[in-house]
């Protein structure tokens, strides 16, 4: 069967956790998701920036090096090199896109926020603009920032991109993940047993996740059919 007769994967950005890695997410998700999940995906994994500057939460379990996306104060109210990160995601998007999507996992509290607040504000438009609008988020774990001028920017208005997100019933931030799935339209929600990681999928998580990317998958070929119509019109 030629090219033209295969569904296109979804291609999303992969955005390893704090002071971990590329390699790292890269291991997790390919030996926890089940190969009929992986099939449906086009998954590119970066590493951030910047060297790790502190101590890695996963040392002594996973090898380095580890990265850090950018930095913050130990009260949680400054960043460092926040807008150098979003440019740095940018530029990752157009070296190696196009993009469907974003997929993040976060470790601490502080860097889930973060990663919600770059979402929100990438999908109302705010941020990542000189990339194609990005069609489907998938959110490992997750919390809505407090930081009320983040907040207006990020959640000013309902997100109405696609978006899943997995909750651990044993995860310290499923309030707060409880709680930022009222910012999204019609999320889809898969819960696991598990605290705060990637987790395997149960029979109904995976139901989920299947038709949740074939509906994506039909959307993003419909619309790419429909811009070609019109450039031809």
């Amino acid at each position: 069967m030629g090219s033209e007769g295969r569904e296109r994967k979804l291609r999303l950005l992969c955005l390893h956790g704090f002071r971990t890695s590329a390699d790292i997410i890269k291991k997790q998700l390919t030996t926890k998701w089940h190969q009929s999940v992986l099939h449906r995906l086009d998954l590119v994994f970066v590493d951030a920036p910047f060297p790790c500057q502190g101590k890695s939460d996963v040392e002594g379990i996973f090898d380095p090096p580890y990265y850090e996306w950018f930095q913050f104060n130990k009260e949680f109210t400054e960043y460092q090199n926040f807008d150098e990160c979003l440019d740095y995601i940018q530029d990752c998007m157009i070296k190696h896109g196009p993009f469907d999507g974003l997929l993040g996992l976060g470790k601490r509290r502080i860097f889930l926020y973060a990663w919600c607040d770059v979402y929100g504000l990438v999908l109302q438009g705010v941020a990542l603009t000189k990339v194609p609008k990005i069609k489907v988020v998938v959110i490992i774990g997750g919390a809505k920032f407090r930081n009320p001028s983040i907040v207006e920017k990020a959640y000013s208005s309902p997100i109405q991109c696609p978006s899943v997100h997995f909750l651990g019933d044993e995860d310290f931030l499923k309030p707060y993940g409880t709680e930022l799935l009222e910012s999204f339209v019609d999320p889809l929600v898969i819960r696991h047993p598990k605290g705060h990681t990637i987790p395997r999928f149960d029979e109904k998580g995976l139901d989920s996740m299947l038709s949740f990317l074939e509906r994506i998958q039909k959307d993003v070929k419909e619309e790419k059919q429909e811009i070609g119509l019109n450039n031809t019109s």
